[in-house]
């Protein structure tokens, strides 16, 4: 499956039209990458650089505005399933859902940090370094593992079962809110509220972070790459919701050991040892850059491969990405990030933060390749990819059942 809505269907009924221009599979996906890396490029130069830009936003509140973009295109997106943008054609389907995203995105950071700010001085703005803002984005953490699975992983259960929207993404959005807010509450406000205590929590928060971005990584493989296996094997639709939510939760925590080990083994001693008790972070750092990888891998890639038995497809997909990730991470911190992107020091030799650029370019993924459909590019060639036939510009969902 892809990321793409599973329920709107967007194929041409008109008949047959004129002869379209067309990319192979591997070219289709290197023109969306170039398209999301110029995207992502130039819009950090005007809005974000600590260096080129004039609007002094990193690393708050620029954070807490993507953090809350992110959760709101999967809002728009997937759980309200592109309800209201749905109805319109490319580009205006596309750039609606865009804008939509960006002004809830910061409505939520705006009324957080200058309103509920005011009642509770833990959200405030006025924190020292940007920790008010801090607070509050971390939820996004929560909700994107808890929201992303419960669409892509759990086929919206129990709303699939005869709702319709706008009542199914109500529905899910009130339902998922509840452990999303269980989990914030216990392992992020003992550790940044104004009245937290040291040592007063379970975890501190990079370990936090470096854990719970490692559920996200096994939500997005298993439900891109592993095409929601094994949890659909579960059958009925409640099983396959809870084999996924115990099972992510699992196989999550096993990669959050596994990815940490790789990230200490990429930056080496010396950076293990400036960065001291941080570096469990960098199980998150390298997770997002594996993270956009499976993403892009699974909706411009045609998921290769594809004709082989499940497990050697899966086993290819996910080496393949994975080694990608490790080259990304490589990249960002020992060269982009300083010399590029003009981030500061993270300790030794390292450069920046890959939860913030790489977070950007995701962010530019779902809206170019999901919201936009790839608009302006031609299609993929490949009459074997899992995509049915659509019109110029228009987005090209999933055939495969969630």
């Amino acid at each position: 499956m892809t990321l793409a809505d599973d329920h709107l269907d967007l194929r041409d009924e008109d008949g047959p039209g004129p002869v379209r221009r067309t990319l192979p599979w591997w070219a289709f996906g290197l023109a969306n990458l170039a398209v999301v890396l110029v995207l992502s490029l130039v819009s950090w130069w005007l809005l974000v650089d600590p260096q080129w830009s004039a609007l002094g936003a990193y690393p708050q509140p620029y954070t807490a505005l993507l953090f809350w973009t992110v959760i709101a295109t999967v809002w728009v997106g997937f759980t309200f399933q592109w309800l209201g943008p749905a109805s319109l054609d490319q580009p205006w389907r596309g750039l609606v859902g865009i804008g939509l995203t960006i002004v809830i995105g910061a409505a939520v950071t705006v009324l957080l940090a200058y309103g509920w700010g005011a009642v509770d001085p833990s959200f405030a703005a006025t924190r020292e370094g940007g920790a008010g803002f801090t607070t509050g984005n971390l939820f996004v953490l929560f909700g994107f593992f808890f929201y992303v699975l419960s669409a892509v992983n759990a086929g919206h259960w129990p709303w699939s079962q005869g709702s319709r929207q706008p009542w199914t993404g109500l529905g899910e959005l009130t339902l998922v809110l509840v452990p999303t807010m269980a989990v914030y509450l216990v392992l992020i406000l003992p550790n940044l509220a104004v009245w937290a205590e040291p040592g007063g929590s379970l975890m501190s928060i990079p370990t936090v972070i470096g854990w719970f971005y490692s559920l996200v990584v096994a939500a997005v493989l298993t439900g891109l790459l592993a095409e929601n296996r094994p949890w659909s094997f579960a059958g009925r639709p409640a099983a396959v919701a809870a084999a996924a939510l115990v099972g992510n939760a699992a196989l999550g925590t096993v990669l959050y050991f596994l990815l940490l080990a790789v990230a200490r083994l990429l930056m080496g001693p010396d950076n293990v040892t400036a960065l001291g008790d941080a570096v469990t972070l960098h199980a998150a750092e390298i997770g997002v850059c594996w993270a956009f990888w499976m993403i892009a891998w699974a909706n411009v890639f045609g998921n290769r491969p594809t004709r082989h038995s499940p497990a050697v497809n899966i086993a290819v997909r996910v080496i393949t990405t994975f080694v990608l990730a490790a080259l990304t991470y490589l990249l960002y911190y020992f060269v982009l990030a300083q010399h590029v992107l003009h981030e500061p020091n993270a300790g030794g030799t390292l450069y920046g933060d890959a939860l913030g650029f790489v977070d950007w370019a995701v962010l530019w993924m779902l809206w170019y390749v999901l919201f936009l459909g790839s608009y302006g590019l031609p299609e993929i060639a490949d009459d074997t990819a899992p995509r049915p036939s659509v019109r110029r510009g228009q987005s090209r969902p999933s055939t495969r059942a969630t």
